[in-house]
């Protein structure tokens, strides 16, 4: 089993962008220490007092270099927002740098205010989802090609280089909505999945669905699942509740304002106006229940182990900041207490 850590690089009001690097790079570094086996890096735009990850390929080309053993994971690479060209020489580059530690997440994102900022249309992330990686796996695996598609055309093009890892990088795509779930299967993929917009009872009846896509697609084996969640640890139940209770629902409030507030024309039938109001309206208590893990070492573990018999999941990164608003003594000393009181309990 992978243990891993999440991370925004998150930069609240009154904090400097050059303080949110430093702390979150200090992080990182100290995830390396503990022996947590990877990193995984968001990517956001237009958060302004969020984060300051808008390019997590340049990001994990820093901590490739910065350490030796951890993998480097994107989480995700919001593929409809890139040149698929371009992305495929830097996610082949990091790879090198990294000597094959880059794991690659993909997916379209659930904040259409991504593509408004881009000026892209959200009705069109599905589409140009599937065109980009495409184009990305023929650029690993063909010294040449050619390609003519809806929204790109190229003629006889040599990208380079060619990812270190054959024949590219492991690919988890995430899915949040349920008829993602099957598609993912079918097509073959790692699944990556995060409980913030979904609650954890919906996301066991969603993973049927990629069970039954993986074997539909006639693939050997059951697939993989990864899971990324906010995680706190702290010496009581108790304090972790209280520690963490600001920041998490702080996280869920404007995460439910920020879909609220989406351009109509934006929104897919994935009820996106239903998903915001529910998340605007969760208790603190909802969200311990269905989209968080936050206690004690014992009571993390007992949960961890709990999750991984109902989801069946491989991998879980925790989210040691959720919210942003946690101070960095408080986040390294949750990462401190998962490294040395949980991971040993469930290896």
């Amino acid at each position: 089993m992978e243990f891993g850590i999440f991370t925004e690089f998150q930069a609240p009001a009154g904090r400097s962008d050059a303080e949110a690097f430093a702390e979150s790079m200090a992080q990182m570094q100290l995830a390396e220490d503990l022996g947590f086996d990877a990193i995984w890096l968001a990517e956001l735009h237009f958060q302004k007092d969020r984060s300051v990850l808008s390019a997590p390929l340049v990001i994990a080309s820093a901590i490739a270099t910065a350490t030796k053993r951890v993998r480097i994971g994107i989480a995700v690479q919001v593929l409809p927002l890139s040149h698929p060209l371009r992305l495929a020489e830097d996610v082949a580059t990091v790879d090198h740098l990294s000597k094959g530690r880059l794991d690659f997440g993909i997916g379209r994102s659930g904040l259409p205010g991504h593509y408004q900022g881009f000026n892209i249309p959200y009705v069109e992330s599905r589409d140009r989802f599937l065109e980009t990686l495409d184009i990305l796996r023929k650029a690993w695996t063909q010294e040449r090609f050619s390609h003519k598609g809806h929204y790109f055309e190229f003629n006889d093009v040599c990208v380079m280089p060619k990812p270190y890892q054959k024949p590219h990088p492991p690919i988890r795509m995430a899915a949040s909505t349920q008829e993602t779930y099957p598609l993912v299967g079918r097509m073959g993929f790692s699944l990556f999945v995060a409980p913030r917009t979904i609650a954890v009872s919906d996301l066991k009846r969603f993973i049927v669905g990629y069970h039954a896509g993986w074997a539909e697609g006639g693939h050997a084996g059951h697939g993989d699942i990864s899971v990324s969640m906010p995680i706190y640890v702290a010496d009581t139940d108790r304090q972790a509740r209280d520690e963490a209770e600001e920041s998490t629902l702080h996280f869920f409030r404007s995460i439910g304002r920020a879909l609220a507030k989406t351009d109509a024309a934006a929104w897919t039938n994935e009820a996106r106006e239903g998903r915001a109001q529910r998340l605007g309206t969760l208790t603190y208590d909802d969200i311990l229940r269905e989209h968080a893990i936050f206690g004690s070492p014992e009571a993390v573990v007992d949960r961890l182990l709990e999750l991984r018999e109902d989801l069946g999941f491989s991998s879980i990164s925790g989210w040691m900041n959720p919210g942003g608003h946690i101070p960095d003594a408080r986040v390294t000393r949750s990462m401190r207490l998962f490294a040395e009181r949980v991971i040993p309990k469930l290896r």
